[in-house]
Order: C-alpha cells, then sequence, then structure tokens
C-alpha cells in the first residue's frame, strides 16, 4: 500500500554505532525533522537527526503534497476565537512558509506547480462567505466561486490564487544527501536531554522531538490535547485534469489534484479507531463520475488534530527546559513543518520569531474538545478487549478495511502480527 511518491528511492543513512555528542538532536525523520536539520545545517549549528525507520516513510509518505495557506475554513473561525492579530500571524507564518518553498524548489527537480487552491462547501453559502470576508479583513484577495473543475454540485468555494503543489519525496531527495542522519536509531529513553539509543547514547545541549505524534507521555498533556484522523487516497489513471487543488470543508468530504498524469482522490475521513467510509466511499464516487478510470494507487493518512486547530510548535511543556515539539498539523502538515523548522530553528539557536506565541504548545487548552478527548478515553479504558494498546492500556478496535488493531483514544496502529504501524506507540503489542 505504497503511496505514488515512494515510488522514488531516498538516500540511506547508517544507523549510530556508539556515542555522540551534539548541540540539537532532531527526534523523527519525517518532513518536518528533515527541514528543521536543513534549516540548522543552514544555520552553521552542530546537530544529528535519529529515526527510528527510514525518513520520509510514515506520515509524509501519505500527504497528498499541497503547499497552502488555506487550511480548511479556518480563518473565520481564528478571527471569532483568537482575533484580527493572531489570525493575521496564522495566515502570514504560512504565506511565508509558501515562500520559502518557492525558493528552495527552484533549486529541486521536485514537480513543483503554482496552482490554484479551493475550499468548498456542498450546502452551506454562508461559510464559504463569512471565509472570504475573514481573509478580506486580515488583507488577503480570497474570491468566491460556484464554478468548479470537479463533479460536485456546491453551494460555493473560496479561492486562493498562488499556492503550490509538489512530490514531497523528490523535495526531500534533493537536499536529505548532505545532512547528518542516523536511520534505524530509535530513541528507547530519554533522560534529560540524554537519548539512549540500542548501541549508544546521545547527549544534547537540546532537543526538537518531531515524532508526528510525541511519545513521552509525563510532560504537555499530548494524550490529552489531540487525537487522531485518518483519510485514505485513490491515485487514479485515465482520469479527467481538474486545475487546480480542490478540498472539501467537511471531515468526511472530498479532495482533488492531478499528479504524475494521475487524479488524487482523497477523502473516506474518519476518527482513528472509529467506523467511517475508507476507499469504498472513493471507489464509489470513482465509478459514478470517472467510470473509465482506473486505480493505481491507494494509501492512507493519518493526522494528529489539535483542540483549537493550530499546531503546537514550540517548548514541549511549561516545565520542560532544552526540549522541543513539533506536532498537531490538522492535515496540512506540508506548510505546518515548514513553519515548525522555521519556528524551533529559531527558539533553539537564541533568536526570536514574531509567531512563537500563537504556536506555544503551554497556551490555554479549556476547549470543549479536551472534555471529549478525555470522556472518550475514559469510555474507552472501560471497554473489554483482548488486545489493548501499549500506549496507555487503551481497547483496540478492528479496521477492516486496513486489517489493522487501531487505538481510538490516542491513534496507534498496530498490524495483524503486532507489529506497530503507527505512533505514540513505541512498541508492538505484546505476545
Amino acid at each position: 500500500m505504497q503511496s505514488l511518491w515512494q515510488d522514488i528511492q531516498l538516500p540511506s543513512f547508517a544507523p549510530l554505532q556508539g556515542d555522540l555528542k551534539t548541540d540539537i538532536l532532531i527526534i523523527g525523520g519525517g518532513l518536518a525533522g528533515i527541514l528543521c536539520a536543513f534549516f540548522l545545517q543552514q544555520a552553521g549549528v552542530d546537530y544529528a537527526l535519529a529515526e527510528a525507520d527510514t525518513i520520509c516513510g510514515g506520515v509524509t509518505a501519505g500527504t497528498t503534497a499541497k503547499i497552502t495557506a488555506q487550511h480548511g475554513l479556518i480563518y473565520n473561525k481564528l478571527l471569532k476565537s483568537l482575533g484580527s492579530e493572531r489570525a493575521a500571524m496564522y495566515l502570514q507564518s504560512n504565506l511565508q512558509a509558501l515562500r520559502t518553498y518557492a525558493r528552495l524548489c527552484e533549486k529541486a527537480d521536485c514537480d513543483y506547480q503554482i496552482q490554484p487552491s479551493f475550499v468548498y462547501s456542498v450546502d452551506n453559502r454562508g461559510k464559504i462567505e463569512r471565509e472570504i470576508r475573514a481573509l478580506q479583513r486580515l488583507g488577503y484577495p480570497a474570491v468566491f466561486t460556484e464554478h468548479l473543475q470537479i463533479p460536485v454540485t456546491v453551494a460555493g468555494a473560496v479561492g486562493m490564487d498562488d499556492q503550490a503543489q509538489f512530490h514531497p519525496l523528490k523535495f526531500v531527495r534533493s537536499f536529505a544527501r548532505v545532512l547528518r542522519i542516523y536511520e534505524h536509531t530509535p530513541i528507547r529513553e530519554l533522560r534529560g536531554t540524554k537519548a539512549i539509543t540500542d548501541h549508544g547514547c546521545i547527549t544534547a545541549g537540546s532537543i526538537i522531538v518531531a515524532t508526528h505524534f510525541p511519545f513521552l507521555n509525563k510532560h504537555g498533556g499530548y494524550f490529552l490535547k489531540m487525537f487522531q484522523h485518518r483519510s485514505y487516497v485513490l491515485g487514479l489513471r485515465n482520469a479527467p485534469t481538474v486545475e487546480g487543488m480542490y478540498v472539501d470543508e467537511a471531515d468526511d468530504g472530498l479532495s482533488f489534484r492531478n499528479a504524475d498524469n494521475l487524479l488524487l482522490l482523497g477523502g473516506g475521513g474518519h476518527k482513528t479507531g472509529k467506523p467511517g467510509g475508507n476507499w469504498r466511499v472513493l471507489e464509489r464516487f470513482a465509478a459514478m463520475q470517472y467510470p473509465d478510470a482506473c486505480v493505481q494507487y491507494r494509501w492512507a493518512a493519518q493526522d494528529c488534530m489539535t483542540l483549537d486547530s493550530i499546531p503546537y510548535i514550540g517548548r514541549y511543556s511549561a516545565r520542560t527546559q532544552n526540549l522541543y515539539v513539533a506536532t498537531g498539523f490538522n492535515k496540512w502538515g506540508i506548510t505546518g513543518s515548514m513553519v515548525a523548522a522555521q519556528l524551533l530553528t529559531d527558539l533553539v539557536t537564541g533568536r526570536d520569531n514574531a509567531f512563537a506565541p500563537l504556536f506555544n504548545p503551554s497556551r490555554n487548552m479549556l476547549k470543549p474538545q479536551l472534555l471529549i478527548n478525555g470522556g472518550s478515553a475514559i469510555a474507552n479504558l472501560l471497554t473489554f478487549s483482548r488486545k489493548r494498546c501499549p500506549h496507555m492500556g487503551c481497547a483496540l478496535k478492528w479496521n477492516q478495511a486496513e486489517h489493522s488493531w487501531d487505538c481510538p483514544c490516542h491513534g496507534s496502529r498496530f498490524a495483524e502480527d503486532g507489529a506497530l504501524l503507527d505512533n505514540p506507540a513505541t512498541g508492538p503489542l505484546k505476545k
């Protein structure tokens, strides 16, 4: 079940053998961790990156690779909850990420294309109009349209010009070879800023945890502040070309974009460990709308969802020193990874970053979703199941579509044989 992006070969790196000292240790070799390494190297900072498996083999490989500051209908929500200053921070941080990708992709053979981006609603024109007014209030010239190049009848859509798409692993391949990376080097334990691996210790001045879902439970409360969400993609051959990138504002809606002469049709989403549409929804839609198309690829992705739709980027918790985190990209991990890498590079090198207060992981989290997450976890812990997640003991649910054991509490996933597929669990199921 490899994605379209995984048809290329990335550089490989030897595992760490022995002890190591470095100024900055990055844990996690997805896009966020790789970009942190890149910017630290550009700044002349001593660093090392430890990846438990191989780089970009997890969540990054499952992206639909849209480079956009348009993250659903988020700006009206942020204006109401945080005010214009913080909403503008979110917009500007992601537009800055967009510009940085444009600059870096000039030197990378990564299928970079400027494209318009659209968020549509099938039944609520008012939502769309409010989002356009919010963007205009923030100084961005968003446009309204009812006419999209996709076979969906919509009440309206918000359009943003000059967004982009690319091949994420070709992008990483263009610069990863020169980075200081250790693959097959899982971190078994952290003792302050000393990381214990299977074959040595890494002593660092500071540590960045970029492991998708943070694996330290005793700090930060991330097991309460996030849940995970799965979504699905079909790569269709002989389907029409759509000019632009399209996504439904609804959680269970569809997304569309082209790549490598394929139509990438996304959707079928659901909370990890809960029932959902998965590929069945996409297959039915494709059979009706694209009867001549054939499925060339199918894959799934998993995303960490925060309480307020803003990533957690900064100090791991208010009580930890020299420990940082990047997580909770809410399905928008391409621009989120870039924002995180630039912000964390500033923080670990002692530079100010104007966006740091917005993404601070220790910000006020008294949100309704916090109670929902906690209540759901308690109910699950009281549920009988012969399979329990080693992360925090939650009852696992069988995912028939993907033949995996999934945790409804925090999103860990395991293969039929118990092998770990997705964190925050750090090891397989017990026999």
